[in-house]
């Protein structure tokens, strides 16, 4: 696929997912991902929102003293086609991040996940960095700011426990 009708599918799938994302209801509270029927609205959405299959991928987050990481990669490593769109969606991700703009995650959990608002509000102060990885990518988020750092480490551990990782929920250090 070329660059330029990539760059055009990028924007759209950003545009689009904003507008999801509007609708998205406050935080659930901490039994939420309890529910059958939430963890698998919560796969289904991921899959269209990330744009690859959650049972072929694994995802991982990870609490750090400067922020964190989110890594996903592909379980089978002859997967190209996951790992493809892996990268691309973590190079997306870290962008759209930058910008402030949760509308997938948002649209994934179909709420405005803990630390969010904050992350926005704070945006100019955390660095969002993707990274090709052997099987996939990941992306660290990294910032000197104290507030921006709890926001990162509520918004990660929302994410462990929606996506039922098994992640550390303790800060790595």
């Amino acid at each position: 696929m070329n660059k330029t009708l990539l760059s055009i599918l990028l924007l759209a799938t950003m545009f689009s997912f904003r507008a999801l994302a509007q609708e998205a209801t406050v935080s659930p509270g901490p039994d939420h991902s309890a529910h059958p029927e939430h963890a698998q609205g919560v796969d289904e959405r991921g899959d269209k929102g990330m744009g690859f299959n959650h049972q072929l991928t694994g995802h991982h987050f990870y609490l750090f003293p400067d922020g964190g990481g989110i890594e996903v990669e592909a379980r089978d490593s002859k997967d190209a086609k996951s790992q493809d769109a892996i990268r691309t969606h973590m190079s997306m991700i870290a962008a759209m991040f930058a910008e402030g703009n949760f509308s997938i995650p948002m649209f994934v959990h179909n709420t405005v996940p803990p630390g969010v608002e904050k992350l926005k509000l704070l945006k100019k102060e955390i660095t969002y960095t993707a990274e090709n990885t052997p099987l996939g990518a990941q992306v660290r988020i990294t910032t000197k700011n104290s507030e921006a750092i709890k926001a990162i480490h509520e918004f990660l551990r929302f994410q462990i426990e929606e996506h039922r990782t098994g992640d550390s929920m303790e800060v790595k250090k």
